[in-house]
């Protein structure tokens, strides 16, 4: 029997093409999108405006499938966490936030992350693969859904929206999985499927600099840029891929991109590390680094974890570099840790994902070697290589 093809893998234009190759008009797949991305329907019989015709088709050549939960955490804030099964023994960590006047989505684009920041817990159980269009789709669609049953609110498109925001800021680095996660964000801002705004859907990078110039041209939302660091001593230890594309380029990457974004500053997102990255000196530093630059900071507390070795700023230590920043001129805050009961807070999204790379067998295997062979260690690689 050949496998049914997951619709939540198509964009508008995907979708137009796959309904022509069942004979049904473009305007079809407009239907059969208003059906899956606004109602949130996966039982074809549901679709009462499509042909009897067409659903008997979708019955056999389709199906529409997010990736399936594994657990439904919910924090005494309000935050609610699921894991999410992604196949071959993978899963990834979708976070809703809840605030006054809206709800924010925190989606993943990868299973693990391969940039490996030292503050991430993330990143300590290495990088797997990459998701699909359905799978990073999918947690949005998931999440609308379960919140509107939850509370007894009807889908469609006159149902209140419960989230009203989006930030590509969970497990991975979303422009190191460039095309599936920019296809998703065409399809929230298309006004046929979730019709966001560009300026309520953040995608945040640890700064991959041609990727950055890319997504101007693509699908410009607004953007948040993991910087951390005040120079590029400090960021390389911090963030290894700025030894690739150093602050210089990164910040002159965040300049250009302001041209086409939707809004009129770039988003700096910066953990507070307990002596490492908080001090007077720091801030000053970083004052001048972004002074060419139209940018707001969002400090974020650190949530320890053991592997990190580090600790958080104390709250007197944050708020002083805080308001450094803000005497220049600077706009800055401070965010709310939100769901760090259930393991939900920014840089804590590992969970009960495993580490699927063995990556501290592996990490511990180069040690071993290292130890063994001395000086000698770097030549045995190449040749291995």
């Amino acid at each position: 029997m050949t496998a049914r093809t997951n619709l939540l893998n198509f964009d508008p234009a995907q979708l137009v093409a796959w309904c022509g190759e069942l004979g049904e008009k473009p305007f079809r797949a407009k239907q059969l999108q208003r059906w899956i991305h606004q109602f949130g329907a996966s039982d074809f019989d549901a679709m009462t405006d499509l042909a009897k015709s067409l659903r008997d088709k979708l019955k056999l050549h389709a199906v529409v499938a997010a990736p399936a939960v594994i657990s439904d955490h919910t924090s005494n804030d309000g935050t609610r966490k699921w894991l999410l099964d992604v196949g071959q023994g993978n899963a990834v960590e979708t976070v809703f936030i809840p605030e006054e006047n809206r709800g924010t989505l925190c989606i993943s684009t990868q299973a693990g992350c391969a940039v490996n920041c030292r503050f991430c817990s993330t990143g300590k159980q290495g990088f797997s693969r990459n998701l699909s269009m359905a799978e990073i789709i999918g947690q949005l669609w998931m999440a609308e859904f379960e919140l509107r049953r939850t509370k007894g609110i009807e889908p469609g498109p006159k149902g209140e929206r419960q989230i009203t925001n989006v930030v590509m800021m969970g497990m991975g680095e979303p422009l190191l999985n460039y095309e599936p996660t920019v296809t998703a964000l065409k399809l929230m801002l298309d006004d046929n499927a979730y019709g966001l705004s560009r300026r309520r859907v953040t995608l945040s990078t640890s700064g991959v600099v041609p990727m950055i110039d890319k997504l101007s041209q693509d699908c410009p939302v607004a953007l948040a840029v993991s910087l951390h660091a005040s120079n590029d001593s400090l960021r390389d230890n911090l963030v290894p891929l700025n030894k690739k594309y150093p602050l210089a380029e990164l910040l002159a990457a965040c300049q250009r991109y302001l041209e086409f974004a939707p809004r009129d500053f770039v988003t700096l997102e910066y953990c507070m590390l307990d002596g490492v990255n908080d001090t007077d000196a720091h801030a000053h530093e970083l004052v001048a680094l972004v002074a060419p630059l139209s940018c707001k900071f969002n400090l974020i507390p650190f949530n320890p974890f053991p592997e990190s070795g580090l600790l958080r700023s104390n709250n007197v230590r944050i708020k002083a570099f805080a308001q450094i920043l803000m005497d220049a001129g600077i706009v800055t805050t401070i965010r709310k840790t939100r769901g760090d009961d259930i393991d939900a807070a920014c840089g804590q999204l590992a969970g009960e994902v495993q580490d699927r790379t063995n990556l501290q067998e592996r990490t511990q295997k180069i040690a071993d070697y290292q130890q063994k062979y001395g000086k000698d260690f770097g030549r045995l690689v190449e040749i291995r290589e």
